[in-house]
């Protein structure tokens, strides 16, 4: 069984530098299909069949006009009944399971396969009994033109990000510890398909890791600390037979990969983040990057529902996505403007409303340019309409005073004053906001939380009894402790020196920006120190510990050369007390909306090495948001990976899983107020 060469590697010396997803999508489409396109089957349509985990593989990287384009002019599913085509080459692109086998082997064998040929990919390592077994089967061998590891069984959800799919990793991995083979399908499953992203993308990294806190696994609560340690180990051991395997594979490490849980930070999975993606994913019903609409009707007047994907073919959302709400509006509301007074055919269109008279040469004009307005005022219009709908709900829920308390609770500038006064004056704040807030409240103040303290306090909140599970099972994630076990609290806290009671430190060194912008995930600090070589190796253990000269820095630098200063950019400041809640920026710190699309495409070539992070139970678009920020910042493209990209009531819901497994997601809905 063999990996298929290929140049992909993401630092190939002269090779051009390609991002992530773009090599993902590159080796389905010509490592894959483009590879079966050889000899007498150049010219001939093939037949390409998936189950249902590849199908969402390639659907994630790919659109089915590039399958199309590479000769495949039918898409079928492995487990449903087909129509035998005789004449025609299949691709098989399947996961290496006993079930999937036994298909493709009942599809090919016999005096009368449904296929003339078929060329098999398995989407990760394929045990060696399964390889028997095909090549036991004398009637299939000479039909195979292919069989190939293509070892890529990941879902790229961003240019600079990727799931692996677990929607229930949170409660799988650190609920019901009684079941371990639920936990066990969980976690391999899982470290395969990350070890995958390395086999795809030919890169060893140096494996790090929260570590755990407490020396062994006798405890329940110590079991789920070395969680991420299980599955560092299990990832690391995956791609120890990827450096014997696989041709070209890496034999010295080329990037980083750190191995987090969902206990780091247990904020940013609730808070209110105010930027343009993350309110939408917020405040809307979204299903994934899918937003719904209603427009008007071209046959009768009715209106119509209408779906987009706000992705990155969408050049609006691109520019948009992780500005400020408020900046976001200012720009649409500028890029109307500009368009009307620029675009030939919307300034004939306003003449005529003026009442002006339009001329034939104008009215030819306006045909000429009309297809191309039409299409520029559609994108902006739709964007229009949303960051109108996230403002309105913005207003009707209170949140700029719900924000403002968070951030302060947060960096300890309120406290339990501050909190009960808010539940006592803000009692139609929808019951998602306040158990939101009480839940960073528990993060910020656990003490608070202790004997009859948090019931009193759900009361004081009018929330139902089944929503303190919620806060409760914030502790099944933050692990144990002999401080923790004396006081029945928890603690996400990461400096206990502090002189005030807070979550979150003010970082220096950036221009003030946007009120409500102050806060910061974690993830932020840590993925800087581990650019720098400071993560502390006591709390963040490798797998493969690296030599003190390969710590940081670029590859196309010498292992001995320090970074450069611009290379470690300070932390971010994030203003104090603004008197206006939608301040703009003063300056150009790279990370501006304008600034990434200017820079997206050039600055990838000069990258260093790639930073890759996995997070155990769930990623934040907070989250998938710094990545971005920092990947322009420290020069080297950083790759989020994570079981699922949650928003906040989706992981408060599977929050309440952990310990209520009787129930589901599907069932399982905590009141939410909708605009």
């Amino acid at each position: 069984m063999s990996f298929s060469d290929s140049d992909s590697s993401s630092h190939g010396g002269a090779t051009e530098y390609k991002g992530f997803r773009q090599i993902s999508r590159d080796r389905l489409l010509n490592e894959m299909l483009g590879s079966t396109r050889t000899g007498d089957s150049k010219s001939t349509w093939k037949v390409l069949i998936m189950d249902k985990v590849t199908v969402k593989v390639m659907s994630h990287s790919c659109k089915m006009a590039d399958i199309t384009d590479q000769g495949v002019s039918l898409v079928e599913d492995l487990f449903r009944r087909r129509q035998p085509l005789p004449s025609m080459d299949a691709i098989y692109f399947i996961q290496p399971s006993k079930e999937n086998v036994v298909m493709f082997l009942s599809d090919m064998s016999g005096r009368e396969p449904l296929y003339k040929k078929a060329f098999v990919f398995f989407s990760s390592p394929v045990p060696k009994e399964f390889v028997n077994h095909i090549k036991s089967d004398t009637s299939v061998l000479p039909r195979i033109g292919a069989l190939r590891e293509m070892n890529l069984e990941y879902f790229p959800i961003d240019n600079q990000a990727f799931v692996t799919d677990h929607e229930r990793a949170l409660e799988e991995l650190f609920g019901d510890v009684d079941n371990p083979r639920k936990f066990d399908a969980c976690l391999n499953t899982m470290a395969t398909r990350i070890s995958t992203v390395f086999a795809s993308l030919k890169e060893l990294p140096f494996v790090r890791y929260r570590a755990a806190k407490t020396p062994d696994d006798s405890t329940a609560a110590a079991f789920r600390d070395l969680v991420p340690t299980k599955l560092a180990s299990a990832v690391w051991n995956c791609i120890l037979k990827y450096k014997t395997s696989i041709p070209n594979f890496p034999q010295t490490e080329t990037c980083e990969l750190l191995i987090l849980d969902r206990s780091v930070d247990q904020i940013a999975p609730v808070m209110h983040e105010w930027t343009y993606d993350a309110m939408c994913h917020d405040l809307l019903d979204m299903d994934g990057n899918k937003y719904a609409y209603e427009v008007p009707s071209k046959k009768d007047g009715q209106t119509e529902r209408k779906e987009v994907l706000l992705e990155d073919h969408d050049p609006v959302w691109l520019e948009l996505r992780y500005a400020h709400i408020a900046d976001a509006s200012e720009r649409l509301h500028e890029k109307m403007s500009n368009f009307v007074s620029k675009n030939k055919a919307a300034q004939i269109q306003q003449s005529g409303r003026d009442g002006s008279e339009i001329s034939t040469r104008d009215l030819q004009k306006m045909v000429q340019a009309l297809p191309q307005y039409t299409e520029q005022v559609e994108k902006i219009s739709l964007h229009v309409e949303i960051a109108g709908k996230v403002n309105r709900a913005i207003r009707e829920m209170g949140l700029r005073e719900l924000g403002q308390l968070e951030q302060d609770l947060v960096f300890g500038d309120a406290g339990a004053k501050d909190v009960i006064n808010f539940l006592r004056t803000k009692q139609d704040a929808t019951p998602e906001n306040k158990l939101r807030l009480l839940m960073i409240y528990a993060c910020v103040y656990p003490e608070k939380f202790e004997g009859d303290k948090a019931s009193k306090l759900m009361q004081l909140a009018r929330l139902p009894r089944e929503d303190m599970t919620v806060i409760n099972n914030m502790r099944l994630l933050g692990g144990s402790s002999d401080d923790n076990k004396k006081t029945g609290s928890f603690s996400l806290q990461f400096n206990a020196q502090k002189t005030k009671q807070a979550a979150r430190k003010d970082r220096s060194g950036e221009e003030e920006t946007w009120q409500l912008s102050r806060f910061y995930p974690i993830l932020e600090e840590l993925i800087e120190d581990l650019s720098k070589g400071e993560l502390p190796k006591n709390e963040y253990s490798c797998m493969n510990e690296p030599s003190p000269s390969d710590k940081g820095g670029s590859r196309r630098s010498t292992p001995s050369s320090p970074m450069q200063p611009s290379q470690i950019s300070a932390h971010s400041m994030r203003s104090r007390r603004t008197t206006n809640w939608a301040r703009p920026r003063n300056s150009d710190d790279g990370f501006s909306s304008d600034s990434i699309l200017r820079s997206a495409s050039n600055e990838f070539k000069k990258m260093g090495q790639r930073i890759f992070v996995f997070i155990i139970g769930g990623a934040t678009r907070s989250e998938l948001r710094v990545c971005h920020k920092l990947t322009t910042k420290l020069r080297r493209e950083v790759v989020l990976g994570s079981s699922s990209i949650d928003d906040p009531l989706l992981y408060i819901t599977k929050l309440k899983l952990v310990s209520e497994r009787e129930l589901s997601v599907d069932n399982l809905k905590i009141q939410s107020w909708m605009p």
